[in-house]
């Protein structure tokens, strides 16, 4: 009998090893307070295990919220939704939203002001189209394997479902490390941070939002801040961009699909 086998089985008798997933997530835990690994990377090492189980079709920017081109827009307009969206990649499509012929690199729209006679279709690069069903592992590993780091998502009718990047899925691994706070049980959608600003989710409701902070913001026909603050900017805030209502201050933090996810909210020096 080889003796190293002898051993490690022995071992592995002595300390057996998870069984399960859930059962790896609590010896993480156990790591983390035994001081072994800190807070995040335990954070980072959960969201590797979770995102085995998942696919596109979870994670996509859906249909409806795509920031596309349209491959007969004239250049001003493609510009302008480029500088608007702030995307390094766009997918490109003619006559119906769904039918994407192409992805259109932001960097090369220069090369159209530069050169007005090339042919806009001639610096499309091909688009890479998945399934629904798509495991998130086998996506990031592609991903990784080539340049083309966005995908369209289809579904089972080979209708275009949405658009997943790597930093979608990414952030299902790295997200997790923003929430890294202490947070009350009863606080729901509004985080306390140690600083002690505020994280808010952007589908919070504006009456619950005048309810924590003793504020009226004034609905304006909105239900969620996300909405509000998009509707007084007249135009979703990019990540950093800043508006201050009732007092507070709403930073944008994390935005995905034209929206914004979280909030991280201060009071205005002076108010109450």
């Amino acid at each position: 009998m080889d003796q190293r086998g002898f051993f490690k089985r022995l071992v592995e008798f002595l300390n057996p090893g998870p069984d399960s997933k859930d059962e790896l997530i609590k010896s993480l835990s156990e790591a983390e307070d035994n001081a072994i690994i800190n807070a995040e990377s335990r954070a980072m090492l959960e969201g590797v295990i979770r995102i085995a189980d998942m696919t596109a079709g979870e994670v996509m920017v859906a249909a409806p919220r795509m920031d596309v081109l349209d491959i007969h827009a004239p250049f001003n307009e493609l510009l302008n939704t480029v500088i608007s969206t702030a995307h390094s990649r766009f997918p490109v499509f003619e006559g119906e939203r769904d039918q994407i012929i192409g992805i259109l690199m932001a960097k090369d729209l220069l090369k159209l002001q530069r050169a007005p006679e090339l042919n806009l279709r001639a610096l499309l690069r091909p688009a890479t189209f998945v399934p629904e069903s798509k495991g998130l592992n086998d996506l990031l590993r592609e991903f990784r394997g080539n340049r083309n780091h966005l995908a369209i998502v289809i579904d089972e009718f080979g209708r275009v479902a949405g658009l997943i990047t790597i930093e979608d899925v990414l952030e299902e691994i790295v997200g997790e490390i923003e929430d890294e706070f202490d947070v009350e049980e009863d606080e729901g959608d509004i985080f306390t941070l140690a600083d002690g600003s505020w994280r808010i989710n952007g589908d919070t409701s504006i009456e619950r939002l005048n309810e924590r902070f003793g504020v009226e913001l004034a609905l304006d026909g909105f239900e969620t801040i996300g909405g509000l603050v998009a509707h007084e900017l007249g135009h979703v805030p990019k990540r950093g961009e800043s508006h201050a209502l009732g007092g507070l201050l709403f930073r944008a933090q994390h935005t995905r699909g034209g929206a914004v996810i979280w909030f991280k909210v201060t009071r205005q020096e002076g108010a109450p």
